[in-house]
Parts: structure tokens; sequence; C-alpha cells
């Protein structure tokens, strides 16, 4: 079965739209609510205004932390479930929905979410399965001092983005003027996926789960990586979303592609030094080989409801969290995210997020196999960069893993 969402169709819809709820209105209410969630700025703002549901007889815990794909499966299979709810995005709810471990919410939305805008609402065969409730994608940080010294343009292409590095490089600006989240695994694999869609690739044939990945598209994305990797710190495979962040902050990059829900942590004051914050901007993600679309995928987070929490704690956390998505709350934390909230007004944070979308980048795909792949290309794409394979030996290699993966899971 292939998995589709009215947001996978047209995420930049959901932008300008989004849902209106009410006060907690959970007075009385004995149940207890555990969320199983990432860890980042937006999420903690979200979880902190559903604790404000809480009462005597209403507990709200949550557990936010980078390990939550690898926690929630197991987490939810339990019965009862360890988690009454799991906040997940386009690239981890296939899990979930292949084991049957979260619940539809057709119910729910009919009696607590009337202001929930359809274009939120994570449909599939039917079922209400995830309430969105914020849009994310990588996109150009940059410096604006540093560009200036160095006399270059803001890139609007990876090219550019490797001329405006070497640019930088030969004035003696920096060292190593790129940073970004390449450490092998799940951010490498994601690398990979952002700049083969902008080459227009497709990471599966039409209609199927079998493997697109031996093309010419392909080795074009791998030398790409490879030419922005050569002005980045030697151990950039060790550098998550943190690590890219905090080498940005201390002064020592002064381009990067990064999440859009860690714009807000870049111009915080907090952890940067002089001449870092004041001098941060946001633009699109770049494009590629002459191609207008910007060379990333567009993502939403949302929330899903546990199949084996018991019927009153499914409901509980249910209005608990749709009622903590609030204009206010939007509002009070607009440089965490781009809220997908009825009355959130967006912030200069946003630009970048906002102009992939609206230049045409494409969501990840929503499929019960990509994860597969996905952790494939993770893997397999590291001795390639450190140079001791040929971009051929390595996709040829990440082939043989995902088809091997996808024959264990039943998809091949």
């Amino acid at each position: 079965m292939f998995y589709k969402s009215k947001l996978a169709v047209s995420l930049t819809a959901i932008l300008m739209s989004g849902g209106v709820w009410a006060d907690c209105g959970m007075l009385g209410v004995e149940a207890k609510i555990n969320i199983l969630a990432n860890e980042f700025p937006a999420i903690q703002s979200l979880v902190a205004q559903a604790g404000e549901c809480g009462s005597d007889t209403l507990t709200i815990d949550s557990n936010l932390t980078k390990e939550h794909k690898e926690l929630q499966v197991a987490a939810l299979t339990a019965n009862p479930s360890e988690y009454s709810a799991a906040v997940v995005a386009n690239g981890s709810i296939s899990a979930l929905l292949n084991d049957d471990l979260i619940r539809p919410l057709n119910e729910y939305v009919e009696k607590y979410g009337a202001g929930i805008a359809d274009t939120q609402k994570i449909v599939i065969d039917g079922k209400v399965m995830a309430i969105a409730f914020m849009a994310n994608s990588q996109h150009l940080m940059y410096r604006q001092d540093i560009l200036q010294e160095a006399g270059v343009e803001v890139p609007a292409t990876y090219e550019d983005v490797l001329a405006a590095a070497a640019a930088i490089k030969e004035k003696g600006l920096m060292d190593y003027p790129l940073t970004g989240t390449y450490k092998s695994g799940w951010n490498l694999g994601e690398e990979f996926v952002n700049l083969y869609m902008g080459y227009g690739g497709e990471l599966f044939k039409a209609g199927t789960a079998e493997p697109n990945i031996q093309t010419e598209e392909a080795v074009a994305t791998l030398e790409m990586m490879k030419s922005l990797t050569e002005y980045m710190n030697p151990d950039f495979l060790t550098l998550d979303t943190t690590a890219a962040v905090a080498e940005f902050e201390q002064g020592k990059a002064a381009l990067m592609n990064m999440w859009g829900s860690r714009a807000g942590a870049l111009i915080d004051d907090e952890g940067a030094i002089e001449g870092v914050v004041e001098n941060v901007a946001f633009a699109a993600a770049p494009s590629v080989a002459g191609g207008s679309t910007p060379a990333t995928t567009l993502w939403w987070d949302g929330f899903t409801i546990a199949k084996n929490a018991s019927d009153a704690d499914a409901e509980a956390t249910f209005q608990a969290l749709a009622a903590s998505l609030t204009a206010d709350m939007a509002n009070a934390n607009g440089e965490d995210a781009v809220w997908l909230i009825d009355g959130y007004k967006p912030t200069a944070t946003d630009v970048g997020v906002l102009e992939s979308a609206q230049g045409g980048a494409r969501p990840y795909p929503m499929l019960p196999f990509a994860g597969l792949m996905h952790t494939a290309l993770g893997a397999e794409l590291v001795e390639f960069l450190q140079g001791t394979e040929d971009a051929e030996t390595a996709l040829a290699d990440v082939e043989a893993a995902y088809i091997a993966a996808a024959q264990e899971g039943g998809y091949l």
C-alpha cells in the first residue's frame, strides 16, 4: 500500500491555513497523558502548552529525545502502550502505520477539532491518522557580512554555493566556509534525498517499491555532495544538526543548509559569538544543475494517538494536544517553526521554508518503504565520501542493502 495524505500532495497549501481550538476544557477529566517526540524548540513549546491542561486528575508527561524514532515502535507496541501520543513526520509515520500502532482520529476530530483545516489532516484510506501542526524543510542560512566581504551574492544554486565557499576560503576569511548535517546515518541519507530530488531524481520506479538510484542524477548528486564536503570541516561525517548549528554559531562557517525549525536557535543570542546573530539571514534552499526547484524536501510534523493506549487516555491526549495549538502559543514561539495554526503571523525565520515551498520543493515521500532506502543511503555512502569507493559502487551497495531490507519487509 502506498500511503498518501492531502498534505503530501500539496504541503504549500497548509502554509496559509490551520485550525482554531478553544481552551483545554478538561476540568475533572481523569487520565494519563504521555508524549513521545523529538527534541527541538517547536515541540518543546507545544508540549509545554499541553502541560498547562494538567490537573489533580490529569497527569501529563513527555519524553523529548533525538532517539524518538528508535523508541516509538517498541513503546507503542506494548499493551498498554508506554506513550499515549507520538509526534511524527511524513518520514516516520509509516513505521507506526505498518504495525497498526496508531488509531484513527475521526471521532476525536469531530468532537474537539471543528476548526482543524482539512489540509492539516493526514488522511489515509479515508481515516485521519495524524494532525499536522508545523511545516519544516532544510534551507539556506548564511552570514551576510562574510558574503559581502568575500564579494559574492547570496547563492541561489549549489554551483553558487561552491563559488561562494571558494571565494571565502581564498580570501582567508574561513578555513571551512560550509557546514551541514552530513553525519553518517539518517542525516547523510537526508542530504542525498534533498539533492537527488533537486536533480529531478526519483528514489523508486513509478508505482513500485523497486529502487531507482543507479542513475545519472544519482551519480551527479554524489559528485556534488563530495564537492561540497571539500569546504567542510574534515569531521563532516560526525556533524548532526546540533553540531552544525554550533559550528555556525561559533563563527566557523558562513553557509549551511539547515532545518527551518533550528532557525530560532541561530538568532536567540545564546551560544553565538559576536557578529553571528546580527548577520545571519535565510533564503530558499539552492537549486542545482540548472533547475529551478529548491533542492530540499518539505516535511510536516504532527501528532498521532497510540492504538494501545486506553480509550480515556487516548481521548484526553488528543484533546490536550489540540487545545495547545493556539495562535497565542504559535505567535509567542514564532521563531521556533512555521506553525500551521490559524492566526499565526510568519516571522523572519520562516522565510527559507516559505520560499522553498513556494519554489516548488517536493514533499518527502510518505511511503512505507522510504525509510528502508533512507537507512541504506545513510550507511552505504560513507565510503564514497571518504574517497575509498567510486559513485557507481556506492550506489550499487545502496541498492543491494535496500533490496535485502525491502524483501525482508515484504515490499519486494
